[in-house]
């Protein structure tokens, strides 16, 4: 049976040329880039031209990149250094309560070690208003930290305001970018971002490998110790494979034709999904959630009433059918949606949702398969 994968949210398959990219570096050229012999500046070399590379797509200086784990590691470097480089002197920070884990989870360790958090609701559509954001804001706010798409429903928030907002106020704006990547152009000359959070597995790059850019202006401290790498910025031997697997996928697909041909095809897909459903189902018969406009289109979070999320992914992986019910940090446990509780929605609204993210892989005929075996399974469970 061939199976249909619909969880590109929480991770992506490795591209062709992006795996041909990432060989080398596993086999021939080996050397550790910190050393200084022929073999140590090959890979220097390398991990320099990836930099440049990722560095003229999202439009930076190289020098303002650190190459990390993941989002995870970018997210938690993020909040922790920049909260520490304030110690003394600020001691407050505002974030949303729709945020990612990798964000909430820190967030809530900083504050055990004496800072002040202030989680502000979203709407039913996932979208935080400025001016809510503007009414948190205290004499001692140091950093505020909000996605752009949110993982979950793919709801846009409105980073170029709220950034605009801090700088206002001489506030470190910081946002997660990990679902932006690669789906939507990002200038960072141009956007308010001090601070940017990125990952290579959401675009079709290997997992373990990351990306934070933190701007010139911005203190930064240090809490990886342990070598000089990354201009002294995070200690560890580079994951030389990673990062040239990485600057590749980021090459095949932030060109703006990419970026213009992927949001054409992934709006197709989410239209034929819909419309399968409805067709199959009834407009009735299930909800959608997020924004309806200020959204991406490969993010589709949808709730069958009266199906338990649980029960309806099993039945889903019987028949090939991957999806989640939402991040994929938490989902294996299968929690309510924190981000879903967060838009106050209904409960049985909470309690039978699912996310569809699409891919490259993806074409309208694995849609309309898999929207037809979700209708069979949703009319099989209700009866």
């Amino acid at each position: 049976m061939k199976g249909i994968y619909l969880d590109h949210a929480a991770t992506t398959p490795i591209h062709p040329e992006v795996l041909e990219a990432m060989i080398p570096y596993l086999k021939e050229a080996y050397g550790n880039p910190s050393s200084m012999h022929t073999y140590g500046r090959e890979t220097r070399t390398a991990l320099n031209r990836a930099r440049d590379l990722i560095a003229s797509r999202i439009h930076c200086n190289p020098a303002e990149l650190i190459f990390t784990s993941g989002g995870t590691e970018s997210n938690n470097t993020a909040l922790f250094s920049t909260m520490t480089a304030y110690t003394g002197e600020k001691k407050h920070m505002i974030t949303t309560r729709a945020e990612h884990h990798a964000v909430l989870h820190p967030s809530h360790e900083l504050e055990k070690l004496g800072f002040d958090v202030t989680y502000l609701e979203v709407d039913s559509t996932g979208l935080v208003n400025v001016q809510d954001v503007a009414a948190a804001i205290r004499p001692d706010t140091v950093l505020i930290s909000i996605m752009y798409v949110n993982n979950e429903v793919g709801t846009l928030q409105p980073i170029e305001q709220i950034g605009q907002l801090a700088h206002e106020h001489g506030i470190v704006f910081h946002v997660d970018a990990v679902q932006a990547l690669g789906k939507l152009p990002i200038d960072l000359s141009l956007l308010p971002v001090d601070i940017m959070s990125m990952s290579s597995h959401k675009i079709y790059g290997p997992k373990g490998t990351g990306l934070l850019y933190v701007s010139k202006h911005i203190p930064f401290f240090n809490y990886i110790h342990g070598g000089s790498q990354e201009r002294k910025r995070r200690g560890g031997t580079e994951n030389v494979a990673g990062i040239m697997a990485f600057a590749k996928a980021v090459e095949l697909t932030t060109s703006e034709e990419a970026l213009e041909n992927w949001s054409i095809k992934a709006e197709g897909l989410r239209h034929t999904m819909i419309e399968a459903l409805t067709k199959h189902l009834g407009s009735d018969e299930f909800v959608i959630n997020g924004h309806p406009e200020q959204r991406v289109p490969h993010i589709l979070n949808i709730s069958f009433i009266g199906v338990d999320t649980e029960t309806l992914l099993m039945n889903l992986d019987l028949e090939g059918i991957a999806a989640a019910s939402g991040s994929a940090c938490t989902s294996g446990s299968l929690e309510v949606s924190h981000v879903l509780q967060a838009m106050n929605l209904p409960d049985n609204v909470l309690h039978s949702a699912i996310r569809f993210s699409f891919g490259m892989g993806n074409d309208t005929n694995d849609i309309e398969t898999a929207a037809q075996k979700v209708a069979t399974i949703v009319k099989r469970i209700r009866k």
